[in-house]
């Protein structure tokens, strides 16, 4: 059996790995570059306006399910990109099927703060 780095070094490990590839898609996606500012805009939003803790969280996962699924799209882009630079059906559903993964948490993110700043205006 393969051992490792155990412990607290480790987890120090995983949290450089992650910053480095918050890097790495910071550098390359200007997709990536634009959720992150509107993010942060809503964010800031977020925070000054009185909404409910519930409310709150809410919105904030909205938020957080953009980022996360700009940086599902992009991984998988990546690996298809690894696999071959070959136009190939496949590789273009695979993709299609990441880029709908961005595109549905921003349904969800105009959905849910549609709802809440109506409620709440």
């Amino acid at each position: 059996m393969k051992t490792g780095v155990t412990g607290i070094k480790r987890i120090l490990n995983a949290f450089k790995y992650s910053f480095d590839g918050l890097k790495a898609v910071y550098k390359s996606e200007e997709a990536f570059r634009q959720d992150l500012l509107i993010s942060i805009i809503m964010f800031i939003i977020l925070i000054i306006f009185p909404f409910s803790f519930i409310e709150k969280i809410l919105l904030f996962s909205t938020i957080f399910a953009i980022i996360f699924a700009e940086l599902t799209n992009t991984a998988i882009e990546f690996i298809i990109d690894r696999i071959s630079d070959e136009i190939h059906p496949l590789s273009k559903i695979v993709k299609d099927i990441g880029s709908s993964l961005v595109f549905v948490s921003f349904i969800y993110l105009i959905f849910v703060w549609t709802i809440i700043l109506f409620r709440t205006i």
